[in-house]
């Protein structure tokens, strides 16, 4: 039976083209199936000859073909559209054709260009290496010619040394024989004629060594052949590293000169040069390679062999540092901490040295006694306006030109009881002092506080009584107050000048100017200005923009911009000089205020400006003082012992605190402000000051805050934005101030806030208990007569038995007959109920009182 089974098979009619179908099924059952394919008709569009019929006619034209023979569905359009895109496809084919053909002729003519170009170069190195090849030679005959000569000629000496010799030793010879005179000339005639025309007598050489020395011969000049080419750089070559490059002419002649140099012993080494290198505790590497004049990278791999992985910017022990030493052969010297402040120039000048310098003059009394409008006078500025409240609170350095053409500089200090230290930096600095007190107001505290900080510092003193002009005015009694003090003028026959100045009609100005010259005179100021500058800081700052900021007064020597220099725990280059004008300055001459820029931090009032020569002995001073305070802070907080400290915390329970941080525009307002705030409080209550610095209120000082849920204090300060936006987020309440009366003062109302109230107890009236009643739902109630003053129903209660307090409570009801009542005045009768307590008898006395709360304040 066959598969087709006499069934007609599938078709799809035209043209059928058979095949076979394999199919499978279950149980592994397969079936052949007979199918036909039909192939898909492809329209090739036939061209139209030009002479053909019908060529005029649209449809023919067009180049469509016979619409009979077109695809079924396909329109003119579609028809146009497809010829188009086959048309601009065989287009696209032939440019791409042409393209790659220009391609490739430009690739092939960059090849030839380049192989010429490798040729040409190759070439060039074969002759360059032929022509040196050639010199070599030649120089190689010059020498052995050379060599040769001089063998000839000591050969020739020494024979005829030797002939000289024989002819002394024997006598002449009678007459040679012709046999021996033709000795020698057959010999020569031998050795002209070589080994191959010896006589028959003599061994000849064998062929074989003849082949041999022929074939040497000719294998020695085809190596001559190959050297010609040894130039060429192959790929062998390259592979075993010699490389194509050869020797430059140069090159050639730098290796004849060392050649030459040491022949003649000019190339040797320099001896090694052993120094005594300082080593203190700890030292940077860098700086350890410069003290020893070595390479920094050698000191670092020398470190790294010793298992230390340092870079060169690291600190490195006193022990290390001394193994390093050794290594590269110097000599260690221990030296101690200490002794990098030696660096600091503290000679004694010579009297040839010293040279007349300005006078220092401290403006210094009493608040609002108008030291600074006697200074603005003097100086015609005007200053008291810039400052807030009109008090001056920021101490201030000028420099005046007199009448008389001297110049002074002025130090305006604070009258404010809170500037006792800028009143001391101030009188420690200065030549003389000038001591202004209010002829209306006379001595007051800081003009006492002002005369003992010149009696301190033991300096001379003038006293300008200002406001003369006033109609209260009393200069009398100023000088009389003054002898309180010890303080005798001039016109109570003391030997302290006093004047009568008016800072507002500018009387006496002239008078006071001339007492300050009168007293410069007898100091005979003087100062080297041609030494390394020192002076002292009388007030820094953080300023914006310009970075931390110092207020120096130059005592001795001159600073210059560039200097390198340090002061306090700071270090710094002077980037600018900018003198009391607002003008920058190159330099500053002793007794000359200046403001300093280049500061790597903010230091301290009243700290010390030191010139030193390198930068590395600024860090390092700097660095050493750092530790010298840290290790003083740490030493004072070891010292307390476990038990100390816990008496100190058992007392700190009682005590409430106020933690507050502050900010202030310059150092020396914030070291006032934190005094002030150690003053108040009392054994309840005290402030605590977190931090205090210099500069804007920053997220730092927001989160330190937060953290201790303290308010921030900004005098004459503000936040920035992103402070401010931390703050609000977080809840930090900040304060601005720009006087410190206001700041102190708020401070003291939020600390007495800390106060416990006083409670005051205040007797209302007493009851008699006539007598007592049991009553069901309440309890004990007693009956009860007002003997004095009133009962009321919220006042507190005391239970007193043959005059002994048994209870105290409240009440728990106050009736009078049967109605609820808030006070019972004195003769009437009441029930009294206690909140909580029954034991209640007759003839007990009830005391009726009020408590009163008292708010509390810091004195």
């Amino acid at each position: 039976m066959s598969d087709t089974d006499g069934k007609k098979p599938l078709g799809l009619g035209g043209a059928p083209r058979s095949g076979q179908v394999k199919q499978s099924f279950s149980h592994g059952r397969t079936k052949s199936v007979v199918v036909e394919t039909k192939r898909k008709r492809v329209v090739v569009p036939t061209p139209v000859k030009p002479g053909a019929p019908g060529a005029g006619a649209p449809s023919a034209a067009t180049g469509l073909g016979d619409p009979s023979k077109r695809p079924a569905g396909i329109t003119d359009a579609e028809m146009e559209r497809r010829l188009a895109a086959l048309r601009a496809a065989k287009a696209r084919e032939a440019e791409d054709a042409a393209r790659r053909a220009e391609e490739d002729k430009a690739r092939e003519e960059e090849r030839a260009q380049r192989r010429a170009e490798i040729e040409a170069k190759e070439r060039e190195d074969r002759e360059r290496a032929e022509a040196l090849r050639l010199k070599a030679e030649e120089e190689e005959r010059a020498a052995k010619a050379e060599a040769a000569a001089k063998i000839a000629a000591a050969e020739a000496r020494k024979a005829d040394v030797l002939g000289t010799r024989a002819r002394s030793a024997t006598p002449p010879p009678a007459a040679a024989k012709p046999a021996d005179r033709a000795a020698p000339a057959a010999a020569t005639a031998e050795d002209a004629r070589g080994p191959a025309s010896s006589k028959p007598g003599l061994p000849t050489p064998r062929k074989t060594d003849r082949d041999k020395d022929d074939r040497g011969d000719r294998g020695a000049k085809r190596g001559g052949d190959e050297g010609r080419r040894s130039g060429k750089l192959t790929l062998s070559d390259a592979m075993a590293g010699e490389g194509g490059r050869q020797r430059s002419l140069a090159a050639m002649k730098r290796k004849q000169e060392k050649a030459r140099a040491k022949a003649l012993g000019l190339g040797q080494k320099a001896e090694k040069q052993v120094r005594d290198v300082q080593l203190p505790e700890t030292i940077v590497v860098s700086e350890l390679a410069n003290r020893m004049a070595e390479r920094a990278a050698d000191v670092v791999k020398s470190l790294m062999k010793m298992g230390m992985m340092v870079t060169m910017n690291q600190a490195i022990d006193a022990d290390t540092a001394e193994l390093v030493i050794e290594e590269f052969g110097h000599k260690a010297v221990r030296v101690s901490d200490a002794d990098v402040e030696q660096v600091i120039d503290t000679v004694k000048d010579s009297d040839e040295s010293l040279q007349p310098r300005p006078a220092i003059v401290t403006i210094m009394g009493h608040v609002d006694h108008g030291k600074t409008s006697l200074l603005d006078a003097i100086r015609k500025a005007n200053v008291v306006s810039g400052e807030a409240g009109g008090i001056t609170q920021h101490i201030g350095a000028y420099q005046v030109k007199t009448p008389n053409g001297q110049l002074v500089t002025f130090l305006d200090t604070p009258g404010h009881a809170a500037f006792t230290s800028m009143r001391s930096r101030g009188a420690q600095v200065t030549d003389i002092v000038v001591l202004v007190v209010a002829a209306d107001d006379a001595v007051m505290p800081q003009t006492v506080e002002a005369i003992n900080h010149a009696k301190a510092a033991k300096v001379p003193m003038i006293v300008a009584i200002n406001k003369i002009d006033k109609h209260e005015a009393n200069p009398t009694k100023v000088r009389t107050d003054l002898l309180q003090h010890e303080v005798v003028v001039e016109a109570m026959s003391g030997d302290v000048q006093d004047v009568e100045v008016s800072a507002k009609t500018g009387l006496g100005l002239d008078d006071l100017l001339e007492a300050i010259a009168l007293q410069a005179e007898v100091l005979e100021l003087r100062a080297n200005p041609n030494r390394a500058a020192s002076g002292a800081v009388i007030e820094a700052k953080l300023d914006v923009g310009r970075g931390p900021v110092a207020t120096v007064l130059v005592q001795n020597g001159t600073l210059r911009k560039g200097d390198i220099f340090v002061v306090g725990e700071q270090w710094g280059k002077v980037r600018a000089l900018i003198n009391d004008q607002g003008e920058t300055a190159a330099e500053a001459a002793p007794s000359v205020p200046v403001e300093v820029l280049g500061l790597s931090g903010t230091p301290s009032a009243g700290d010390t400006l030191n010139v030193v020569e390198t930068e590395a002995q600024a860090r390092e001073i700097a660095d050493y003082r750092i530790k010298t305070a840290k290790d003083k802070r740490a030493a004072a907080g070891a010292a307390t012992t476990l038990e100390q400290l816990m008496a100190k915390a058992k007392a700190d329970q009682s005590v409430a605190e106020l933690p507050i941080l502050i900010k202030a525009d310059v150092q020396g307002s914030a070291e006032a402000i934190v005094q002030a705030m150690e003053k108040i409080g009392n054994d309840e209550v005290r402030v605590r000051v977190l931090h205090s610095g210099v500069g804007a209120i920053t997220d730092t000082d927001v989160a330190l805050a937060e953290a201790s849920k303290a308010p921030i204090i900004g005098f004459n300060v503000r936040a920035n934005a992103t402070a401010r936006a931390s703050a609000t987020q977080k809840g930090v309440e900040i304060r601005y101030y720009s006087i410190i009366y206001d700041l102190v003062d708020d401070i003291k109302a939020a600390a007495s806030g800390l106060l416990k109230a006083e409670v005051r107890e205040t007797f209302i009236g007493y009851a008699k208990i006539l007598e007592v009643f049991k009553v069901s739902g309440v309890g004990k109630v007693a009956g009860c007569l007002i003997t004095e003053g009133v009962a009321r129903r919220s006042a507190g209660v005391r239970l007193l038995r043959d005059d002994v307090v048994i209870h105290e409570g409240t009440l728990k009801t106050l009736k009078r007959f049967k109605d609820e009542v808030k006070e019972v005045i004195s003769g009437q009768e009441c029930g009294m109920a206690f909140e909580n307590y029954e034991d209640i008898r007759q003839n007990d006395v009830i005391e009726i009182f009020e408590r009163e709360e008292i708010q509390r304040t810091l004195e």
